[in-house]
């Protein structure tokens, strides 16, 4: 089944089961690849346009008004296969406001099918390719298995990082650091 942030709540569980249901139909058509790629295309979509986010998330417009309209962006942006028929399904389900939800949860079974450890990283600043190469290279060397890096940008941290593996976090942020010395400092008074 299905592991994301949220399994409690409703679209956690319609979101997993969905997933869980597009991963065995892809893995049995050997299509896995095939469609975390066209879900990913669609995401991107999702990420680039307000007005695709508030057709996904809207519930004023009618089962066949979205069904209509994720018709042509699909057929638009070229997302044919299990991908697109998912996506349909979803819309004719009414079930488009849980698709990015399904999309992770999705994303997330083709990571443990193929042992692949997914890592959060926050830094105060885009690193060059050359540092981010280091440091996929250290949480490889750590996972002991191929590592997915998810990278944010967060510029309180002042410098440093902060790196989540599975339960493990490091947090080697500036800010962390100083908080702690303002912490000891007050106690020593």
């Amino acid at each position: 089944m299905a592991q994301n942030g949220s399994e409690g709540s409703l679209v956690g569980g319609v979101s997993g089961r969905y997933a869980s249901a597009l991963f065995d139909l892809a893995r049995d058509e050997r299509q896995i690849d095939a469609t975390a790629e066209g879900l990913e295309r669609f995401d991107a979509l999702l990420e680039e346009s307000a007005d695709l986010r508030r057709l996904v998330r809207s519930p004023v417009f009618s089962g066949e008004e979205q069904a209509v309209a994720i018709g042509a962006i699909l057929e638009k942006a070229g997302i044919t296969g299990l991908a697109a028929n998912f996506i349909r399904l979803s819309a004719a389900n009414r079930r488009l406001f849980a698709l990015p939800g399904m999309i992770a949860a999705f994303r997330s079974l083709v990571r443990e099918s193929k042992g692949i450890v997914r890592a959060e990283v926050r830094v105060a600043e885009r690193p060059s390719d050359a540092v981010l190469e280091e440091i996929k290279a250290s949480l490889r060397d750590v996972a002991k298995s191929e590592v997915d890096l998810d990278l944010h940008v967060d510029p309180s941290l002042i410098g440093g990082l902060i790196v989540k593996m599975g339960s493990r976090m490091v947090d080697a942020s500036l800010r962390t650091k100083l908080n702690g010395i303002r912490l000891a400092m007050r106690e020593a008074r």
